[in-house]
This record gives structure tokens, sequence and C-alpha cells, in this order.
């Protein structure tokens, strides 16, 4: 069984993910209200960069119980509340919001992009099931002027993390995968005269190395959150 230190952490995926792209800077958000994905331009002239990003992840879960050989077994957490908390990392955000059952609108804190300043806007559908978890970038969009909102015709965006647990030899294991896909329309100068693995090649190298960095972070932390969960559910027994 293993031992418990209450404390408190962030996971920092989903949402932190933008955030290292680009630097930070809260003001107020506006909010939209439907989800849309991201319409490319259909002309067949227009350059596109495609860019991609996956890691896998696998530790070890520890065994939880209390009393009688109660269980507090991470399906319950990540289908609790805190749990879904800790998977769209709220703490990180400026506001988020229910869409729809499982269906979540995460707004960062505003970005200086240029002279221009940017709110990313994710929505995320979180699935948690007896046997994993799944999270799905459903619509990733900018908010802010008319010029930077523009910008969304120009790209693409999408993300699924796959989080299961399975026991091999007798231990549980946390399991985690991301697939990060980003599909950027080449259009201005001196980009649009290069070939367009002249973007893809760096922007996967980037891309890559950013989810190499956040991805054993979030299961860290992750893993940090559902232990204070823990916590939380054997005070109240205690009670």
């Amino acid at each position: 069984m293993a031992t418990i230190k209450c404390h408190f952490a962030h996971s920092p995926f989903h949402a932190h993910f933008f955030s290292e792209i680009f630097r930070t800077r809260k003001r107020n958000g506006v909010r939209k209200v439907s989800v849309k994905k991201a319409k490319l331009s259909e002309s067949n002239n227009v350059k596109r960069a495609n860019l991609s990003a996956t890691r896998k992840e696998r530790i070890r879960l520890p065994n939880y119980g209390h009393g009688e050989n109660k269980i507090y077994h991470i399906s319950e957490f990540l289908s609790h509340p805190s749990g879904v908390e800790a998977i769209l990392n709220t703490r990180a955000l400026q506001s988020y919001h229910s869409l729809d059952s499982n269906l979540y609108r995460c707004i960062l804190p505003h970005v200086q992009l240029f002279s221009f300043e940017v709110a990313p806007v994710l929505d995320l559908l979180v699935t948690p099931t007896s046997e994993d978890c799944v999270v799905e970038m459903l619509s990733c969009k900018f908010e802010g002027s008319d010029v930077v909102e523009r910008q969304n015709e120009h790209f693409s965006a999408s993300m699924r993390n796959h989080i299961k647990w399975e026991v091999i030899d007798a231990e549980p294991f946390l399991d985690v995968d991301v697939r990060l896909n980003l599909v950027l329309e080449i259009y201005t100068q001196p980009f649009a005269l290069l070939p367009t693995s002249a973007v893809e090649g760096p922007g996967n190298i980037m891309m890559q190395a950013l989810v190499d960095q956040l991805v054993p972070l979030l299961v860290q932390q992750l893993l940090q959150d559902y232990e204070e969960w823990v916590c939380q559910q054997q005070r109240k027994h205690l009670q």
C-alpha cells in the first residue's frame, strides 16, 4: 500500500502546450458558442505543411487502499470532477466552462503575438470509462482582433491523449499515448517561396521536442493530483 503525502500539483499538458509556444499575458477573454473544426482553403495552389508529434509514456501506478481493502482506483479519479479538472489543467486557464456532457471550452490567458494580443481557445472532449480515458481536441482557435481571427482560416490542429491502465505481472501501470497534428498554410513571403519540407522539418523537430518535454510532466503531475484526491477521500472516510 502506498504512503501518501498530501500536496497540490498542476498537470500541464493540454493547455500548457500552447502556453509554451507563446508568451502569456492576461486579459479578459471573449467566449464563442459553437464548436467548429477549422476549414482550410480548398485552393490547390496553397502550400500546406503537415506537422506531427507523438509520445508514449508508461509509469507504475500506486495502489491506494484504506480500511477493509478500500481501493481508490484511478478510474474513479478520472470520472470525478477533480479528475476532469486535473486533465483540463484548470489552474492554468483563464476560464473554462462546459458546452455539453464531457465537452469543455478552455480559454487560455492572453498571449502577445507580435503587436497583437491573442487568446487561444480549445474545445476538449473528455471521455472517461472504467478502462481508459480519452481526451480529444475538437477545435483550436485564436480570439482577438479581426486580423488575429482571420488566421484561424490558415491552420487546423488536432490532438488525442489516450490514457489507460493495465496490470502487468501483478503490477498496475498507467499508459499515456499523445498524438498531436497541425496543418499550416504557407502563404506569406518569403516562406511561400520555400519547399514545404523547409517548414515541416524544423516544425516537426520543435513540436516533438515540446511534446517530449511536456508528456512526462503530464504523467507525473496527473499522479500527484490523483494522490491529493485520494487524500481528500481518506479524510472524508475518517470523518
